[in-house]
């Protein structure tokens, strides 16, 4: 079976609205190619992105969400240096910035699998195959969509947040995975809506000042790949 190309982007540091109105422009260009292969009756690949960033300091809330869990007023926001966005993924509440590494795969599914659980579950175990080349034992929690350590125990704690969009089996948001991030802006908020369940990054686990983000990058591109049968081909940084 032939690799499934995808665009590679690492936009770097990005703010996020520009990031998620660029993120809607290549939905938009997969959609616009599937409607004219269907009606042309063409057998084109269609076009898949993956985009990396990082994010300053954001709080965004899933289309199903709960305001009530974001628990800073709007000056408040403004003090810290942070903004908000509703958007229009799945899940609730959740936070992006420096010392996080945020992946936006835009996906025209029918080129890999029909089935939105199952590309959930893969990106799942791309950050869980990464953390265990940290030796560090990442689960899923039941019925919690992201990865988590000691599932199960009253130390479980979230090291990784996911939401996505689809429609017409393509795919947009993603994945945010805390490296060296600063967890105190966690404190403002209740995190994807769960209430008593910490939050944790990859250098607290491992106790060390600064994990290397490129290096986590490369290890995550190399699972993604292998776990969708994908060539990742990069293409010097978009400007938005």
């Amino acid at each position: 079976m032939v690799n499934t190309k995808i665009e590679l982007q690492d936009l770097g540091k990005k703010e996020y609205q520009g990031t998620w109105d660029y993120q809607e422009v290549l939905f938009k260009k997969i959609i616009d190619a599937k409607v004219k292969n269907r009606r042309q009756q063409l057998d084109e690949m269609t076009p898949n992105y993956f985009l990396l960033v990082e994010h300053p300091h954001v709080y965004t809330l899933g289309k199903s969400g709960d305001l009530s869990n974001l628990l800073i007023s709007e000056e408040k926001l403004t003090e810290i240096g942070a903004t908000f966005h509703k958007i229009n993924r799945g899940g609730d509440i959740t936070y992006h910035g420096p010392g996080q590494i945020v992946g936006y795969p835009i996906l025209d599914l029918e080129n890999f699998f029909t089935d939105i659980h199952k590309y959930l579950r893969l990106l799942e175990e791309m950050v869980i195959l990464t953390l265990a080349e940290y030796g560090l034992k990442a689960e899923r929690s039941e019925g919690e969509t992201g990865v988590w350590l000691d599932v199960g125990t009253p130390f479980a704690r979230k090291i990784c947040a996911m939401g996505v969009r689809a429609s017409r089996w393509v795919t947009m948001h993603g994945f945010a995975l805390n490296v060296n991030t600063d967890l105190g802006y966690f404190d403002h908020m209740i995190p994807c809506g769960i209430k008593g369940k910490a939050v944790t990054s990859l250098h607290v686990e491992l106790g060390k000042a600064e994990i290397s983000e490129a290096e986590v990058k490369s290890k995550l591109l190399k699972h993604f790949a292998t776990l969708f049968n994908a060539q990742l081909i990069e293409k010097n940084t978009a400007i938005l």
